[in-house]
Order: structure tokens, then sequence, then C-alpha cells
């Protein structure tokens, strides 16, 4: 494991392109037809009512790296048997979280809903219902984990790929199923999502069960191990905890301080910025097993290659499709929503900015928990991120827009990027400034590429036109700045290479 396997990356990041592209198209048809169906009253409680079992979905990003990290290093040093034990202790774990999750859920979970937030009384019995739907979703969604894992630990991300598919294949089915029911819409979406996630479980298990011998579950229990397990995750927990806090949190605050109409506009942003998320996220779930294996075979300079060339790809993923949704987000939003609920173009400028940002988070991230010492790094950046809640509700307090709660949160982002890497390199060698130098860059390219496309778009009066204008501006600038300025000469050279030997091919 000495050696970086590009080969297994380009062939597994080439099945999760494949899968993202299928998803992505789905999911612009699906959100747009949930929101016309459901209405933007209902579907904003949905997604804050949600966001109450929500709130744990860090669970799910907790114990899948957790149990990813184990899963690989296990595999790294061909050790099977552990590997079996560490997947039947991740099992046991995750039963007794779920335990928990159901006990808050049903207790100060269930008072919230019923006094706090705002919710029209006519659709209170409604909420109440879809309520105890997302907490069913979550608990098969969190039993999903560990087989999840196994699968991504293994590298055999065709199957996650065509999984994925079949989950988007079943959305399409939920949206002609709710137009042509004639029961309560909201009802019914709970309903259907539930099915959904029972679904996706099922084809996790049945793939695990005939593939990996090891994911025969008995139970398994050692108190060094689970110790161990617990403490990895328990900072972990802390880490992704914050995350949600931000997100979820300030969800909960906007509800508090506006109506479910502005939780609407905040959820499809989201949305958006999900999709826009998801070219650097399935790349990176190809890099993340190659991460950890590195750092297991004690390859440092090949782990701080991939942080680095990951790092740059993620970014330029992410900001390549983001830059001309932000140009064009009023042109995009009408041409997607039959009706644009207010706060939505602003919000989605503002959450995509914050994704930029956010994308370099990941390879910093896992190079961390590769090490296993992670409880400086989660207590500085997660703290970070838990301050976002306290200083937006200041700053509502104080009169503020909704709008500044993601102003705040892309602030607190830039912060957290220069503490994650000030932390890094106490872990192992690591060359922190040519990382600043390297964010410093991509992130004034960001800049330096919004305002040429911004006026380029303001000399065309026809709004289709400027739309296909300005982002194919946007794109050539990206492929020659991050070419020329961000790219190193070795790497540069590698791509020329490859470029050319296709050519010759032909």
């Amino acid at each position: 494991m000495g050696q970086i396997d590009n080969r297994t990356i380009a062939t597994n990041t080439l099945f999760l392109y494949f899968r993202m592209a299928f998803i992505m198209l789905v999911n612009l048809f699906v959100v747009r037809a949930i929101l016309d169906i459901l209405g933007v009253v209902d579907y904003g409680i949905y997604n804050v009512v949600g966001g109450i079992v929500g709130m744990f979905s860090f669970l799910n990003g907790t114990l899948a790296t957790s149990s990813q990290r184990y899963f690989s290093v296990a595999l790294a040093n061909g050790d099977r048997l552990r590997l079996k034990h560490q997947f039947c202790l991740n099992v046991s774990v995750f039963v007794l979280l779920i335990l928990f999750v159901i006990v808050f859920a049903e207790t100060i979970g269930l008072w919230y809903v019923n006094t706090k937030m705002t919710i029209p009384q006519d659709r209170l019995f409604a909420a109440n219902l879809v309520y105890q739907l997302t907490i069913i979703t979550f608990v098969f969604q969190l039993i999903t984990v560990p087989y999840n894992a196994l699968m991504i630990a293994h590298e055999h991300m065709k199957i996650f790929a065509y999984i994925g598919i079949v989950e988007a294949i079943f959305k399409i089915i939920m949206v002609i199923i709710l137009s042509n029911g004639n029961c309560d819409k909201l009802i019914e979406y709970g309903i259907l999502m539930l099915l959904s996630s029972i679904i996706v479980m099922s084809c996790y298990y049945i793939f695990c069960r005939k593939n990996y011998a090891e994911s025969k579950y008995s139970f398994y229990w050692k108190k060094d191990e689970a110790k161990d397990l617990i403490g990895f995750s328990g900072w972990h927990f802390l880490g992704t905890t914050s995350v949600v806090i931000r997100s979820q949190g300030i969800n909960l605050l906007i509800n508090a301080f506006f109506s479910p109409a502005v939780n609407g506009a905040r959820a499809i942003a989201f949305q958006i910025s999900s999709v826009v998320n998801q070219f650097a996220g399935n790349f990176f779930v190809a890099v993340k097993p190659q991460m950890y294996k590195s750092y297991a075979a004690k390859d440092i300079n090949g782990l701080v290659a991939l942080i680095f060339r990951s790092t740059i790809i993620c970014v330029f993923l992410v900001s390549i499709i983001a830059v001309p949704c932000i140009i064009n987000a009023d042109f995009i939003l009408q041409l997607w929503l039959k009706k644009v609920p207010e706060y939505t173009v602003l919000f989605t400028q503002l959450v995509l900015i914050n994704a930029i940002i956010d994308a370099t988070g990941n390879p910093t991230i896992c190079a961390a928990l590769a090490t296993k010492q992670i409880k400086k790094f989660y207590l500085y950046t997660g703290t970070l991120y838990i301050l976002c809640l306290p200083i937006s509700y200041i700053a509502l307090k104080l009169g503020y827009d909704a709008s500044i709660t993601m102003v705040i949160s892309s602030v607190i982002s830039v912060i957290a990027v220069f503490s994650r890497v000030i932390i890094l390199k106490q872990l192992f060698p690591f060359p922190l400034k040519n990382y600043i130098i390297l964010f410093v860059k991509e992130m004034l390219l960001t800049v330096f590429i919004i305002i040429v496309a911004v006026l380029f778009k303001c000399e065309i009066n026809n709004s289709i036109i400027a739309f296909i204008g300005s982002s194919i501006v946007s794109v050539i600038l990206h492929i020659v700045c991050y070419y020329y300025v961000i790219i190193d000469k070795q790497d540069r050279i590698i791509i020329s290479d490859i470029v050319k030997e296709k050519i010759l091919r032909r």
C-alpha cells in the first residue's frame, strides 16, 4: 500500500459521476415537483419538522466516517478477522445509538415540535405524524451506515452507484404517486420517504451479505476496542454535531424569527447546494479509502500529495458549477420553479459561496481522521461552527435579515480552514505555508471569475444568451486559471502527457 492506486481512484470516480449525473437530473425534477405538489408551507414544515431528527444526521456522517476509517485500515493491513470484529462492533454501537435517538426524539423533540415551532394550527396533526415517520426513516438510514461503509472501504463504487440510481428512480415513482394520490400530500410524502429508506437499506444489506463474509453479524463487544471506537467517534461526533448545529440549528432559528415559507426558501437553496457539493463529494468518496490506507502504510508523502490534489479538484469541481449558478441564480430559479419563494435567490447565492469555501474541508478532515488524533482538531473547529448559532441569534435579535445567518456561516468557514491546517501540521509533517497560499489563490481566482463573468453578463440584454455566455466564460476561465495558476508544473506535465496520448490514439 505504499503506492497510491490512481487507476482505482479514476475508475471509481467515473462510476460515482455517472451516479451523480443521474441523481442530479432526477433531483432537479423531483424538488420542483415536490415543491409544486406540497406547496411552500408544507414543504417548509417537512424540512423544519424533519430538522429535529435531522439534527441527528451527524450520527450518519460520524459513524460512516469512523466505520470507513477502521474498515479501510483493517483491509490495508490484510487483517480479515479484525475487519469482522470491527464490523460487528460497529453494528452493536449503532443499535445503542438508535435507542438513544428514539428516546430523545420522542421526549424533547416531540415537546419542541408541539410547543416551540411555528406551524399553522390546521397542519399540526400532519406535522406530528410526519415527525414520527421521519424518526422511523432515520432509524433505517442509520442501520444502512455500516453496510455502506463496508462497501466503500472495499472500494466497490460500481454497486454504490447502482444503489444510488435505484433510490433516484424511486423518487420519480414517488412524484407520480403524489401527483395522483388523494390523501394528505404531506403525510403521503413522509410515508414514501420512509419506504425509500427501507429499499436502500435492503439493497446494501443483500449485497454485503452475499459478497463480504465479515458482514454476517454476530454480537461482539470488547471493552478496549469499544472504548477506542466510541472515543474516536465521540470526538468526530463533536465535529459533525457542530456542522449540524450550524445547519439545522439556524433552520430552527429562522423558523422562530420568520415563517415556514422562509424555511422553504432556505431548503430550496440547500437542495441546490447539495447538488453542487455532489460534484466534489462523489470524487472524494473515491479518494477517502486511499487516504486512510496511505497513512496506515506510513506513506506520508503520498498522503500530503492526496491532500493537495484532492483540495484543488474539490474546490474546482464545486466552483466551476457554483459560479454560473451564483451569477444566474434568478434566471435558473425562474426556469426551474414555477414560483420562486421570497429570499430563495439571495439564499442560493450565499449558500453556494459558503459551499466553495467548505469544499476545502474534506481532504484535511480525512487526513486528521486517518491519524486518529482528532481531539484538538475538533475542539477548535467544532467550537467555531457552534459559534454560528449564538452569533446568528444575536444578529437576528438585533433586526438583521435572515440572510445574515449565511454570511456569518461563510466567515466562520474561512476561519475554520486556517484552524484545520494549523492543527494538521502538529499531527504530521505538513507544508502549512504552501496550503495557505493554495487556499488564498483559489478563493481570489473565484472572486476574479465572478467579477469577469458578471461584467460579461451585464453587456447582454437577452437573458438566455446572458446565461449561456456568462456560464461559458466562467467555465473557460476556471479551466485556464486552474491549469496555469493553481496546478503545479509537475501535474501540468502529467495532464499534458495524458491529453497528448489521447489525441495520438485517435
